[in-house]
Formats: C-alpha cells, sequence, structure tokens
C-alpha cells in the first residue's frame, strides 16, 4: 500500500500544483457547475487467500460539482467532487479443476453465489482538461482520492452454506460466507479520463471510465484473522450532466 501511495503522491501533486501555485501566469477563472451522474460499475475483491471470481455488476449515480479556477496555458484546471451511490461487491466462479460448475449434491445445481454491498462514495479530483472550454469538445484525465460508506448488503446463494460441495471445488476458500463487511469505512485512489461536449445555453455532457483501487479491507487482515487482504477494485462508466451556477465574464478571460 506504501508503494502505490508513494508512486501516486507525485502525479497527485502535480495535478494540484497548477491549481494553487501558477495563480501569477494562469488565466483567471471563477467557474462553478453542479449536477447529476449516472452509470454502470463492475467490482471485485483482491482476496487472499484468493477467492475465484468475475466481476459483479451495479448501479451508480449521485450528484456532481466542479469548480474551475484557472486556465493555465492550454490545461482547463479544476477540481471535481462526487457523492455518489453505488451497489458494489463480487460475484464468485465456483468451478472444479476442469472449469465446470460444481454441482450441489443436496440441490442438483451448480453452486453460485455473489454479494452486493450499497455504499456511499464520494471521489474528490484533480480534473484537468484540454480543447474546447465553452462550446464544443474537450478531452480531460482526472485522479484523486475515494471515500466510502457502508449502507448494507446482501447475499444471492442457491445453497446452504452447511451444506456446499466442499470436495469439487478448485477453489476451497469459503469462510467470506459466514462474515459480514467488518469495516464500515473504505477508502482508495480513482483515476479515470474522458470526453466533454460544452454548450453555452444547454450545459456540459461528460462521458468517462474510471478505476478505483481500494486500499482498505472489507475485513480485517491482523495476523489472527483469516484474510490477509479484501480490498475492492472498480471500473466504471458514467455519463454526468453539469450546468453552471458561476461564470467567469469574458472580458476577465
Amino acid at each position: 500500500m506504501r508503494a502505490m501511495v508513494k508512486g501516486f503522491l507525485p502525479f497527485y501533486l502535480f495535478t494540484f500544483l497548477p491549481l494553487s501555485s501558477s495563480a501569477q501566469v494562469g488565466k483567471y477563472r471563477n467557474d462553478f457547475a453542479v449536477g447529476i451522474n449516472g452509470g454502470y460499475i463492475m467490482s471485485d475483491v483482491g482476496f487472499e487467500p484468493q477467492v475465484t471470481q468475475s466481476m459483479a455488476s451495479g448501479f451508480t449515480g449521485g450528484i456532481s460539482l466542479r469548480y474551475v479556477s484557472e486556465k493555465y496555458f492550454t490545461t482547463i484546471c479544476s477540481i471535481m467532487a462526487e457523492i455518489n451511490y453505488a451497489q458494489i461487491g463480487w460475484k464468485e466462479d465456483i468451478e472444479d479443476k476442469d472449469g465446470n460448475a460444481v454441482i450441489n449434491s443436496i440441490t442438483g445445481v451448480g453452486e453460485k453465489y455473489s454479494r452486493k454491498i450499497n455504499y456511499i462514495q464520494v471521489p474528490i479530483f484533480a480534473h484537468l482538461a484540454w480543447g474546447k472550454e465553452e462550446k464544443g469538445l474537450n478531452f480531460f484525465v482526472q485522479a484523486g482520492p475515494q471515500f466510502g460508506f457502508y449502507l448494507s448488503e446482501s447475499t444471492d446463494k442457491n445453497f446452504d452454506i452447511e451444506q456446499i460441495n466442499i470436495t469439487d471445488r478448485a477453489n476451497s476458500t469459503v469462510e467470506q460466507y459466514k462474515m459480514d463487511v467488518e469495516n464500515k469505512f473504505d477508502y482508495g485512489i480513482a483515476a479515470g479520463g474522458g470526453i466533454e461536449f460544452s454548450n453555452p445555453y444547454v450545459g456540459h455532457f461528460l462521458l468517462e471510465g474510471r478505476y478505483y483501487y481500494g486500499l482498505g479491507n472489507i475485513y480485517g487482515n491482523s495476523k489472527r484473522d483469516y484474510f490477509g487482504k479484501s480490498n475492492f477494485g472498480n471500473i466504471v462508466i458514467k455519463l454526468t450532466y453539469l450546468f453552471d451556477i458561476v461564470k467567469t465574464k469574458n472580458r476577465l478571460k
């Protein structure tokens, strides 16, 4: 975790540097916009010991806020934040050594298991864009910390935990079935990019993809705990609409 934080810190400082230290050379901006966002989220959990998975799908959506502070040469510099509801979790691939579904001896069907965990997620991004500022297209990159606050969880399974077919499973890790989320606060790093279309009369439309890497764990990871690691990974495809609340006057640009 320390290595990831150290690797990310120079980029994070670089992206925020124009916002704080270049007021003398940057072109003044004072633009504030709010709006809504929604999209598709795919997630898994990095378990140690390993749990064989495929990506679980869910919905994410919420409120977006953006403050543009300046245009530094050709770079439009801003800070963007969101408050989102997100459905994340994991979906297991329960297979034997030959890649076939494991059949439960009681139900006679392939065993299935997934966990859906609902969060309020709050990402805070350094947002850098290049291209048309007021009318037309630009492309952007953004990165920053993200915080998650646990709401609830639910399980979808077709077997009794006490009657699973552990003999035929290629992956025998099943301790997670009996464990609710222990750590209610999640944190990590999110980064991504996309395109934005702006119109002075309609607003701003942003289409983006991003990845989130969790630095926290949903279960305890001390020497006495079963899992040494249990962090989230999320892939998000999202559409955002923003409308201007405060806009820099043309004469100041």
